[in-house]
């Protein structure tokens, strides 16, 4: 019996549906699959977490439904963001795609923003590459979005460059860029690994009301159970490029049934500790 999804009640089709992806990479000793027929679905209005250790090919998931795998890699399988088939369109529907239907947050905001254009030029990218506005057309729409991710002051850090935030504060530039047109994905991929706790949990809070508020679906990529119990409302587990379980978060972490996920329980002591916390 299939396990009760609360956001897919009364929605048409997911936010985002993989059905059997392979991800594939050719070497000269054969060739490597890092995704093994891996099939997810993201509601509208959800938070679901893909959990695993590195090498378990939940990031290789996330980048395939961005269509931003690495140099060699073949796709096989279906993906569709609301319906829309991602793996046969052409590079350049895609490019159109990226940053307005479905959104990236990556992992290290430093290495993604460009050091030497202020933050806000880039928070409105999305507007002059999607709307062909100018920058001076999209200013307030840009001190907005900062405002809307809790940057003090935005109309004076518009103008600074990224060296001048602090790492929580790049992230949040980061997820201002995403939400600039109100994707109806946003793809997470470890956005607070290198953050500290009160700075993750500001994150976690943020995408949290992001999701409330703008009914966004978001894809969080992690390998933190903690974040997955504060933060998601279901999970995928993986390993070796496969899902060996999913299901609601609540029953995932209170009676697992893979014993890679109880092995995964088992090895974060302090997990029981942060379902309690307040959501």
């Amino acid at each position: 019996m299939r396990e009760y999804r609360p956001h897919a009640q009364g929605a048409a089709r997911p936010a985002l549906a993989i059905r059997e992806l392979t991800v594939d990479f050719q070497r000269r000793s054969g060739l490597l699959r890092t995704v093994d027929k891996v099939s997810l679905d993201v509601w509208p209005k959800e938070i679901v977490g893909v959990i695993g250790e590195s090498g378990s090919g939940k990031t290789m998931t996330a980048l395939s439904a961005m269509r931003l795998l690495p140099h060699g890699a073949k796709i096989g399988g279906a993906i569709a963001l609301g319906g829309r088939d991602l793996v046969n369109i052409g590079e350049s529907e895609m490019r159109a795609l990226r940053g307005d239907r479905i959104a990236l947050i990556p992992q290290d905001a430093m290495q993604s923003l460009n050091p030497t254009m202020r933050v806000g030029r880039q928070v409105g990218e999305p507007y002059e590459f999607h709307r062909k506005q100018s920058y001076g057309a999209i200013w307030s729409k840009v001190v907005e979005l900062l405002r809307a991710v809790k940057i003090a002051d935005p109309e004076t850090r518009v103008r600074d460059y990224p060296h001048q935030f602090s790492g929580g504060m790049q992230q949040r530039a980061m997820i201002a860029m995403g939400l600039a047109l109100d994707p109806e994905l946003i793809i997470a991929d470890e956005p607070t690994t290198a953050l500290d706790v009160t700075v993750q949990a500001r994150i976690l809070k943020l995408l949290r009301d992001i999701r409330d508020e703008r009914g966004s679906a978001i894809l969080f990529i992690t390998h933190e159970l903690g974040i997955v119990a504060e933060l998601c409302d279901w999970v995928y587990v993986m390993k070796d490029g496969k899902v060996v379980e999913d299901g609601p978060v609540k029953r995932i972490f209170e009676a697992p049934k893979a014993d890679y996920t109880r092995m995964l329980l088992e090895a974060t002591p302090s997990i029981h500790r942060r379902k309690g916390a307040k959501r």
